[in-house]
């Protein structure tokens, strides 16, 4: 049997087109694997990390939209932070001012609450415990 790196040619009989199919299709199906995995760590960290970079500060929108793109991996756009932004404000996780601008319109910010950040503190120490025990799994020694 030849390897998957080879290409499909008459040397290899044993190498069908059903083959050659199913692994371009598991090749595919891994890349669709990882890039939902990736979907889904960024979906998992991207409240933590709005909440991290409000807090201690008040922070016009498009400013958190900056800063999160800062992160290597964590790619979003604005149209997926200002609900989450919103959200956060029913519930009670941040507080919004108007601040007037001399660029324009007034501008929203946004500042954690008391409860915000009690969240905020629990989250981290949550996300601390999982980003030790998989650093503690992908370090042991391979049997």
């Amino acid at each position: 049997m030849r390897s998957q790196a080879e290409p499909w040619n008459e040397d290899f009989p044993d190498y069908s087109i059903d083959c050659y199919l199913a692994l371009h299709y598991s090749e595919c199906m891994d890349n669709e694997f990882f890039s939902n995995w990736t979907t889904q760590i960024r979906k998992g960290v991207l409240e933590l990390s709005i909440l991290s970079a409000i807090r201690g500060r008040q922070l016009y929108g498009y400013d958190i939209v900056k800063r999160l793109r800062d992160i290597d991996g964590l790619v979003m756009s604005e149209g997926t932070i200002y609900p989450i932004l919103s959200r956060f404000k029913r519930e009670e996780l941040v507080k919004t001012s108007l601040v007037e601008s001399n660029e324009g319109p007034a501008r929203k910010y946004y500042q954690l609450t008391p409860y915000g950040d009690k969240l905020l503190s629990q989250m981290q120490s949550y996300w601390e415990k999982i980003e030790n025990g998989v650093e503690t799994l992908t370090k042991e020694p391979r049997p």
